[in-house]
């Protein structure tokens, strides 16, 4: 029995600090499969809340247990002080999620070194971070963009989600903790987009090596996940994960794509020929395309597509000027207008995507796209809700 489950990849996230280590207890708590949970952090009170089948208390001896008092020299101190439990807990992994929230002091100190021993133990080594909300001051957004430079360094592909760009999905009237539930909802897609392709049996099934075929020494990546129902349900679904506002620039170019649709036994072929002729045409013509589907009742009516693009000519995705459409008409939808010419001269249009290691930008389905296709069409995936 044993050496039966020798065959299967071993997936462990970690989470780093408060924010990873919150970012966790949600993906614990909404029952994603297949993975090894680790907390790790430098506040023991805050630890002893969590689920996760490893707990590391990081800081002992630094920190009295007290926390890292948002100083990420701290935070990295005290994760180089327990390199050697780190290893031990990481050790006969393949893949490592390293998720935490920047800006902080354990997480932002603490992932990097994280990163850096998941490596050298040889697994495929993912960051799956926030960026604050600018209410939280301009202390905390400094520190997370060094803590994501030094992050990119030690990890193969690092998705970084701004908080900001979140409150542009978000109704008006959601409250700071719904703010904040909606960051770790994103960390847990990230992270979930890529763990189902391999731990989830499918009709089209994807293996480790195929996540890994896509996402090691490949450049940026992208990563986009939509959802939706309904009529033309897996095509909207798949535009859905190309064109997102959560995403900065196109998947266009792109040479290594990993596509996988969910959905229920009365998914059509036609509906999947639909959805990746789509992508397919989005990408590079000389694309490594690596396609899996997965049959899973229990989502109805519902289809849901992920997509990883990735080896990007120049090592850098370009920047997006127009939206990627299947062949149809749609109303107009004020929420979501047309980038003019001098919209696209902009500085946000024109916004360089930072150079060397991988970044990651992460695409969900959002209410924001009910104007455009009906309430009936679209839903959020269950694992953003």
């Amino acid at each position: 029995m044993s050496q039966n489950q020798n065959y299967l990849a071993v997936i462990k996230v970690v989470g780093v600090g408060g924010g990873g280590v919150n970012a966790v207890n949600r993906m614990i708590e909404l029952g994603l499969r297949g993975v090894e949970f680790i907390a790790v952090n430098t506040d023991a009170q805050a630890l002893l809340m969590s689920d996760a089948d490893v707990k590391l208390d990081v800081g002992r001896e630094l920190t009295r247990g007290l926390g890292a008092g948002a100083d990420p020299e701290v935070g990295r101190r005290a994760a180089e002080d327990h390199a050697e439990e780190i290893e031990e807990a990481l050790t006969g992994a393949d893949m490592v999620f390293v998720t935490a929230g920047e800006g902080g002091g354990t997480g932002t100190g603490g992932a990097p070194v994280v990163a850096r021993i998941a490596k050298s133990i040889g697994a495929l080594t993912i960051g799956v971070v926030t960026k604050p909300f600018s209410f939280e001051g301009r202390r905390r957004q400094q520190q997370a963009e060094l803590g994501v430079a030094k992050l990119k360094e030690e990890v193969d592909t690092l998705i970084v989600v701004p908080n900001d760009r979140l409150l542009e999905i978000s109704d008006r009237g959601i409250s700071m903790i719904e703010a904040f539930a909606t960051a770790d909802q994103v960390l847990l897609a990230g992270v979930q987009g890529i763990t189902d392709l391999i731990t989830t049996p499918g009709l089209i099934n994807l293996d480790f090596a195929d996540v890994k075929s896509v996402m090691q020494g490949a450049g940026s990546a992208l990563m986009g996940i939509g959802s939706a129902r309904g009529a033309d349900r897996a095509i909207k679904a798949a535009e859905l994960a190309v064109e997102s506002p959560l995403l900065e620039a196109s998947i266009e170019g792109a040479h290594g794509v990993l596509l996988s649709i969910q959905g229920g036994s009365n998914l059509g072929i036609f509906e999947i020929n639909d959805a990746a002729q789509l992508v397919k045409e989005a990408a590079h013509p000389e694309a490594n395309i690596i396609f899996g589907t997965v049959i899973d009742d229990t989502l109805g009516d519902e289809v849901r597509v992920t997509v990883i693009a990735a080896g990007f000519d120049g090592g850098e995705p370009q920047a997006r000027i127009e939206p990627i459409t299947a062949q149809r008409t749609v109303p107009a939808a004020p929420a979501l207008p047309e980038l003019s010419a001098e919209d696209a001269a902009s500085p946000r249009a024109e916004r360089e995507v930072e150079e060397k290691k991988e970044s990651v930008s992460v695409s969900v389905a959002s209410d924001s796209y009910d104007s455009v296709f009906g309430d009936d069409d679209l839903d959020i995936p269950d694992f953003l809700k």
